[in-house]
């Protein structure tokens, strides 16, 4: 079986990743999204919240799985018999660290990384830039999941 891991924060999940993970379910044979748990960072939606909102957006692949984990992505990979990350790339200034994250984990884990250049529709989107839209009364609405921009909304209009 063809596994993968497509890391990351989604806090909150854009369109753009949504298109790295649907492309991904397309190429192996399971895809497991892996909701990463920085205790340094205070986000804005909880593991539980953006794992909820993944599983719903992501419901019609069959072969994604969606996951947290907290500490080094290379032994979530291995306790998990997962052999390759899959990465977005939106411009070079991704290439530049996301190169120097795979060469790391290939020489700790022999674990891989594919890289997929994001579809130029999503190239410019961030979950950052799109709660500091939201944040002010900008509409994102066709840049993330409708579930996802209400709950966005709701959130931000609270705080």
């Amino acid at each position: 079986m063809r596994r993968v891991v497509c890391p990351g924060s989604f806090d909150p999940v854009t369109n753009g990743h949504l298109d790295i993970i649907s492309r991904a379910s397309r190429l192996f044979d399971e895809v497991v999204v892996a909701v990463l748990i920085n205790k340094t960072k205070q986000g804005l939606f909880t593991i539980e919240e953006r794992i909820a909102m993944l599983e719903e957006v992501t419901r019609e692949y069959g072969n994604v799985k969606i996951d947290s984990w907290h500490g080094l992505l290379v032994d979530f990979c291995r306790q998990n018999d997962i052999p390759m990350i899959v990465k977005g790339l939106r411009a070079v200034s991704d290439y530049e660290y996301e190169l120097q994250m795979a060469q790391m984990n290939h020489r700790m884990a022999g674990v891989e990384t594919m890289f997929m250049s994001t579809n130029p529709l999503y190239s410019y989107l961030s979950s950052s830039l799109m709660k500091e839209i939201v944040k002010y009364g900008g509409d994102v609405s066709g840049l993330i999941p409708d579930l996802v921009h209400e709950r966005l909304v709701e959130r931000l209009q609270q705080g």
